[in-house]
């Protein structure tokens, strides 16, 4: 992904999706084949015991699943539109202050390409390590996706 294409996924997702807005989601990166992105820590986020909410945390994990996906297949998105088919998170350890959630490709790019190509609705998984800011892991997130061609 060049520098443009991450950074117009970047703005486009933020703009696109207000409650990422909200709760002030920070991209970190946008690169390879990841991306990261950050929860700042605010007292009007955080849940009964000081750390953030369960539903904040949901919201970063799942913003950082879109924006591995719109920066994998954005050159497809003329032929198909992105959708979430399922989720399942894991909250491990209570995470205080900031935290980071960092999103991968679960199945192989040119795999996804090829079913899309063949005309079936591929879907796929993206795994998200949710983590505080000095990198202790406290959740985790399966997002499977589907590429749904239009029609």
């Amino acid at each position: 992904m060049t520098t443009s294409d991450a950074d117009l996924v970047k703005s486009g997702l933020l703009a696109a999706v207000p409650f990422a807005r909200t709760l002030k989601l920070e991209f970190v990166d946008l690169s390879g084949g990841s991306a990261v992105l950050r929860l700042p820590d605010d007292p009007a986020h955080r849940n009964h015991v000081g750390g953030p909410h369960a539903g904040a945390m949901f919201t970063l994990a799942e913003t950082a699943s879109g924006a591995i996906v719109l920066g994998s297949f954005g050159d497809r998105l003329d032929r198909a539109v992105p959708l979430v088919v399922s989720a399942e998170v894991r909250y491990r350890k209570l995470a205080m202050g900031p935290v980071v959630a960092e999103a991968r490709l679960g199945r192989p790019r040119e795999d996804v390409v090829a079913e899309l190509d063949a005309g079936a609705r591929p879907e796929f998984p993206v795994e998200v390590e949710i983590r505080t800011e000095d990198g202790v892991p406290t959740g985790a997130m399966t997002v499977v996706w589907t590429l749904r061609p239009n029609r």
